[in-house]
């Protein structure tokens, strides 16, 4: 052991690269089909967030709000979240897992309770915020006796009852009343649509809302696009520079070039043997 930790202290960059290359392959392995080495690493990720999660649940919940609180700031009446809180693992008794539900059910009427007031302050203001001026007009001030200019009336500290809207911003405005119409007339399914205008507004508000998920899809696409590119950076550069030298760049990305074709190969002909997609468990 004396002569390995030397080694290991000299050698622990390149290993961690050499780890980090053989987790990003595992992961997309998953691109060809599941496999074990996937699994693998899958479950490993999985609890290695899962012991994450619990170090700092405790270093950062249970240690400063709970512990501390309850045996060196003296405050007792914390001792019932505990109580609370152990009440969820009568749920592995069959006689008293009535004791979890009760736990259970008091979390979800709180959770519920704390997201129709998120909901609330969300959604209830956008409904003011819908009624938008339509025609250009100069910003309008409360009454001014001394028929002020716009920036003497600022100036004089007057209140301003509602900003300019200039031409732009009145095309704007109406381009968003006319999209709001349309897809809230989609939504009309309490009777039915006979008439002509109707049924056009409805089908533009469908199609309204089919650019609105393909724009929120093409976000997910960069995201991951995004979460793509970091990985390969660090196959060229962290590991291809920190390993292979000034050519390692270059030969990573052949390597990987290689992968794909022969990840795309065996895609191709494993659909040509009508073989499945998935391996069996």
């Amino acid at each position: 052991m004396t002569g390995f930790s030397p080694w290991l202290a000299s050698h622990l960059d390149s290993l961690m690269l050499w780890i980090g290359v053989f987790c990003t392959l595992g992961f997309y392995s998953v691109l060809y089909r599941e496999n074990r080495v996937y699994r693998f690493f899958e479950h490993l990720y999985l609890g290695l967030a899962t012991g994450v999660l619990l170090v700092e649940a405790w270093n950062d919940v249970l240690l400063p709000k709970w512990f501390d609180a309850i045996f060196k700031q003296g405050e007792w009446w914390w001792i019932f979240a505990s109580i609370v809180g152990l009440m969820y693992y009568f749920i592995f008794s069959r006689k008293l897992n009535w004791v979890a539900r009760l736990a259970i059910g008091f979390s979800l009427g709180v959770t519920a309770g704390q997201e129709f007031q998120a909901f609330t302050n969300n959604v209830w203001p956008q409904i003011p915020k819908s009624f938008k001026p339509l025609v250009p007009h100069p910003a309008l001030y409360a009454p001014n006796p001394l028929h002020l200019p716009p920036k003497a009336a600022e100036a004089a500290h007057i209140p301003l009852l509602y900003p300019q809207v200039t031409v732009p911003d009145a095309i704007n405005n109406i381009v968003f009343t006319v999209v709001l119409l349309c897809v809230m007339s989609y939504f009309f399914f309490s009777f039915e649509q006979k008439s002509r205008a109707l049924k056009g507004t409805a089908a533009m508000g469908r199609w309204l809302l089919m650019f609105a998920f393909g724009a929120i899809f093409g976000s997910t696409i960069m995201a991951r696009l995004a979460l793509l590119i970091d990985r390969v950076n660090f196959l060229m550069t962290d590991f291809g520079s920190g390993v292979m030298g000034p050519p390692g760049p270059l030969i990573v990305f052949f390597i990987l070039f290689a992968l794909c074709g022969l990840m795309l190969w065996m895609s191709l002909r494993a659909r040509a043997r009508g073989e499945g997609t998935d391996e069996p468990s």
